[in-house]
C-alpha cells in the first residue's frame, strides 16, 4: 500500500541541482521531462473534464504557498486559499474588462503572484485564451504578442526597462496589446513606453499575502497608483513614532518636496486578507503587529487621499539624520537619457547613517560622463541636497532575482567594493571620480578608525 505523501514538488530536470542537499520528507518529485512522467500521465491521455473525482474544496482550502520575491530579504511562504485567489481574479477580470476574445501573455514566472494572480487568474475568470511562455525574453516579447495576438500582459519594472533597451523598430506599434498591468515600472518607463510601443501601463498594488490593495480609480493623477481598495483602512504611518505622516506636497509637475515628513509605511488597520506564512510565526507576528497589517512598503498620500509608491521599508536610507526612500530618488535618476536601468541603495557611512550609492546599467552605446551626470543632478529641482548618489556603480546589465525583480540584496553585499567601476564623490569635493585603489584604502581605514568596518560585510 502506497503511504500518503504530504506534498509534492513538480520540476524540470534542468532544475534539479538547485534540491541538492534539502532534506524533503514526505515530499513526492515528479519531474516533468522524464520517461516516467509520461508514463504516469498515460492513462489519462483521453480523459475528459468532469471524470475526476475530487473531495470538494470550499473558499478557506488552502491552495498554495507563495514566496515573497527575495529581492530585499528572505523568501516567506504565503499562505492563500481557494477563496482569495479566486477572488483576485475575478476582480481584475472585472476591472479590465477581460472577455473570451483576449489573449494574455503570461511571460513572467507561475511561482510568483504576478504571473497567477494578476495574468492566469483573470484570463480564467473572464474565458479568456492564454499565451505561456517558459521564460521572459525581451529580443521575442513582440514577436510573441504577434504570433499570439496577445492583448494584455503582466509585468515588473525591470523587465519593462528589458523592453526599453532593445533596438528600437518602425514596427514597434504594429500589434494588439492594448493594456500591460504591473508594478515598480515607474512614471518615465511608463512614458517611454507608451510613447514607443502605444501601449498604456496600468500601475498597481497588491501584497503577495493579500494584507493590502491599492485600486486605480478614472482621477487617479500621474504617478500615483489609486486609493485604498474597499474595506481597506489604509494609512501612511511613521514607523518609529506611530504617528500618520502629512500629507505630501507636490509641485506643479507633481513632483514630491516633503518627502522626509510624508514617506512612511503603508499600513492596513482594516480588515485583512493576509492569511499567514506557512510555519513562520515570527514573521507573521512582525507583520501583523498592534493588530494591524504593516506591509513593509514606502508609500506618501497626496491631499486628496491618492497614494504613491516610494520603495521597500528596507530601501529607507538615513543620510545626515534625514530619511530618505530609495524610490524616489530612482525616479529623478531614471529621467537621465543614457541610462537603461537604476537601482538605488543605502551603503554604511564610514561615520554615521548611511550613504546613497546607485547602480546604473547604461543603454546601447552610451558612455558614463561624470562632467554630464553632474550636470544631470544639478538641474533637477526635486533633487534634495542629502539625495545626490555619493558612489555610481556602473555596470552592464542589473543583477535580478528569479522574479526579474532587481537584487538589492546583492547590490548592498557588494557595496562600492565589487568589480564594477565606481564613480564616487568625495566629501566636501564636486564632481565624480574614479574610485581608485588609495581610495579604497583610505575609506576603509576610515571605517576601522569609527569601528564601522563591520557593516560593510553585512
Amino acid at each position: 500500500m502506497r503511504r500518503p505523501i504530504e506534498s509534492g514538488l513538480v520540476t524540470e530536470r534542468a532544475h534539479l541541482p538547485l534540491l541538492r542537499g534539502l532534506d524533503l520528507p514526505g515530499v513526492r518529485l515528479l519531474v516533468t521531462d522524464t520517461g516516467e512522467y509520461a508514463e504516469l500521465l498515460a492513462p489519462y491521455a483521453a480523459a475528459k473534464p468532469g471524470e475526476a473525482v475530487l473531495a470538494a474544496p470550499g473558499p478557506a482550502s488552502r491552495f498554495l504557498l507563495y514566496f515573497t520575491s527575495g529581492s530585499t530579504g528572505a523568501p516567506k511562504a504565503a499562505i492563500c486559499t481557494q477563496g482569495r485567489l479566486a477572488a483576485a481574479g475575478d476582480s481584475l477580470a472585472r476591472h479590465f474588462s477581460v472577455a473570451p476574445d483576449d489573449v494574455h501573455y503570461v511571460c513572467m514566472p507561475l511561482f510568483h503572484g504576478n504571473a497567477v494572480m494578476a495574468d492566469w487568474l483573470p484570463a480564467l475568470a473572464g474565458g479568456a485564451s492564454v499565451a505561456l511562455r517558459p521564460r521572459f525574453s525581451a529580443s521575442a516579447f513582440l514577436d510573441d504578442v504577434r504570433a499570439y495576438r496577445a492583448t494584455y500582459f503582466t509585468y515588473v519594472g525591470r523587465a519593462v526597462q528589458y523592453l526599453l533597451a532593445t533596438e528600437p523598430r518602425p514596427d514597434d506599434r504594429d500589434h494588439t496589446l492594448r493594456l500591460g498591468f504591473g508594478t515598480e515600472a515607474g512614471a518615465v518607463d511608463a512614458a517611454r513606453f507608451a510613447e514607443r510601443f502605444g501601449v498604456r501601463l496600468v500601475e498597481g498594488y497588491g501584497a503577495t499575502e493579500g494584507g493590502a490593495s491599492v485600486q486605480r480609480t478614472p482621477d487617479t493623477p500621474p504617478g500615483a497608483l489609486g486609493r485604498a481598495g474597499a474595506g481597506d483602512d489604509l494609512a501612511v504611518i511613521d514607523p518609529e513614532t506611530g504617528a500618520e505622516c502629512p500629507p505630501a506636497v507636490l509641485d506643479a509637475r507633481g513632483r514630491l518636496l516633503n518627502g522626509s515628513a510624508a514617506i512612511g509605511e503603508l499600513v492596513n488597520r482594516g480588515r485583512s486578507l493576509f492569511e499567514g506564512y506557512w510555519r513562520n510565526p515570527e514573521a507573521e507576528a512582525a507583520r501583523t503587529r498592534d493588530g494591524w497589517y504593516w506591509t513593509g512598503d514606502l508609500f506618501f498620500r497626496d491631499a486628496g487621499g491618492f497614494l504613491y509608491f516610494a520603495g521597500r521599508t528596507d530601501d529607507r536610507l538615513r543620510v545626515d539624520s534625514e530619511n530618505l526612500a530609495a524610490a524616489v530618488i530612482e525616479n529623478i535618476l531614471a529621467r537621465w537619457s543614457p541610462a537603461a536601468a537604476v537601482a538605488v541603495y543605502a551603503v554604511p557611512d564610514e561615520v554615521a547613517g548611511d550613504q546613497v550609492m546607485a547602480a546604473v546599467a547604461l543603454g546601447k552605446g552610451e558612455r558614463f560622463s561624470p562632467e554630464a551626470f553632474s550636470a544631470f543632478l544639478a538641474g533637477q529641482p526635486d533633487l534634495g541636497t542629502k539625495m545626490s548618489p555619493r558612489y555610481v556603480r556602473i555596470l552592464e546589465s542589473m543583477p535580478t532575482t528569479a522574479t526579474n525583480k532587481v537584487h538589492r540584496v546583492a547590490l548592498r553585499r557588494s557595496g562600492f567594493r565589487c568589480p564594477d567601476p565606481v564613480w564616487w564623490s568625495p566629501p566636501g569635493a564636486r564632481g565624480y571620480r574614479l574610485l581608485g585603489p588609495a581610495d579604497l584604502d583610505g575609506l576603509l581605514a576610515a571605517y576601522a578608525a569609527h569601528g564601522r568596518s563591520e557593516l560593510l560585510d553585512r
